[in-house]
């Protein structure tokens, strides 16, 4: 064997010997047809791979992921036999995929994640070619009941576990919606004061009351809060979505709460309907309520005034049910209208003390009525 001979065997084996199983490698395309692609790889003879290797999913043509000059990466399954090994585009792609996405995650950076299905406590994505998982827990802010809306969409998220050797990769949408928040609160904080009136959006309702969305950041309404009227359930009032004005009673940026009221930003009916009555009226209303200081008596539905205990009968009582009963309609004089306490005082006594008064005062005037005639009859007798 002459020297020349030697030393080319030797050059391609030593470059053999840099080809090794379980590796990616550079390739160039040098034949593709519809099935197939041939990758040279510097190794004894160019490598067919099959269209299921080149892309996932499988392509109808090879010819629709590759062409003749592209150099790709590809991992080399094994090598020998007669087609010279077994080489995967897909695998090279998936295991350079892996190796950027530790790069992603070490630099805190976000990735584009396409939400395939719903699975048992999450959903499936696919991640640059990756099968991600976001767990149901990591998807919003609150508690999701249906997770298939999400099906079909894109959505912005970011790598928090990676395990490339189990192929293990849990994202997270919820993380980034805490760092938006957090962002929003600083800016909402800042600016917000209480006492200002601003335009906020429903978000949520609950038992005890809603959240609504002032610019990015949720207060509560309480529901006593809601309305003036008494409320079961804030849902009476309020709907998913409304746009109202919304009174800031209180901002703590330590807890990050913001109290908010929507009654607050309309005048109490309660006012209103007080401007009727005046100070000294007599007017007529059920007993709706004993207590141990007196009687409560509705002059309107949803509106009355206290009669104190003393108030109630001109003799000394221990008990409002000693005067009164629940359900009885009483007649009674208007003494105080306290607008700013939101209070009305009532007197059964001295509306009839009034009533008294009227009812001499008339029959002191009949009577002198009927004394002139029988005057003017014993003067002319």
């Amino acid at each position: 064997m002459s020297e020349d001979m030697k030393t080319l065997l030797e050059e391609n084996e030593s470059s053999f010997q840099d080809i090794r199983e379980h590796e990616v490698v550079k390739g160039k395309v040098v034949l593709v047809n519809d099935n197939e692609a041939f990758i040279d790889i510097g190794y004894k003879q160019e490598i067919p791979v099959p269209k299921k290797e080149l892309a996932y999913p499988e392509p109808a043509s090879a010819n629709d992921v590759v062409k003749v000059g592209d150099e790709i990466d590809v991992y080399i399954q094994s090598l020998g036999g007669e087609n010279g090994g077994v080489l995967s585009k897909v695998k090279a792609d998936r295991m350079v995929a892996w190796t950027e996405m530790e790069g992603v995650k070490e630099r805190g950076e976000t990735v584009q994640a396409e939400i395939t299905q719903v699975v048992k406590g999450g959903l499936v994505t696919s991640v640059d070619g990756l099968r991600g998982f976001i767990p149901a827990s990591q998807m919003e802010l609150h508690f999701v009941k249906d997770l298939s809306v999400y099906v079909g969409q894109t959505v912005e998220v970011i790598p928090i576990e990676i395990d490339i050797r189990k192929q293990r990769l849990v994202l997270s949408r919820r993380q980034l919606l805490e760092a938006e928040r957090e962002k929003k609160q600083e800016e909402i904080f800042a600016t917000l004061e209480p006492g200002s009136t601003i335009r906020g959006t429903v978000k949520r309702l609950v038992d005890y009351g809603a959240f609504i969305d002032v610019g990015g950041v949720d207060g509560l309404a309480h529901i006593s809060d809601i309305s003036w009227d008494r409320v079961k359930h804030p849902s009476d009032v309020l709907e998913v979505g409304q746009e109202l004005d919304v009174y800031v009673k209180n901002v703590d940026p330590e807890t990050k709460r913001i109290s908010l009221s929507v009654k607050d930003t309309m005048r109490d009916p309660w006012l209103d309907r007080a401007e009727r009555y005046a100070e000294g009226d007599h007017i007529e209303g059920k007993i709706i309520k004993l207590t141990d200081f007196g009687a409560f008596m509705e002059i309107e539905p949803g509106f009355d005034g206290l009669i104190p205990m003393g108030e109630l009968c001109e003799k000394r009582i221990e008990r409002a049910d000693e005067a009164v009963h629940v359900g009885d309609i009483v007649r009674v004089k208007v003494l105080r209208i306290d607008m700013k306490r939101k209070r009305i005082s009532l007197s059964i006594t001295r509306a009839k003390r009034d009533g008294d008064a009227v009812d001499v005062k008339r029959y002191g005037e009949e009577s002198a009525n009927e004394a002139v005639p029988e005057a003017q009859e014993a003067q002319g007798e």
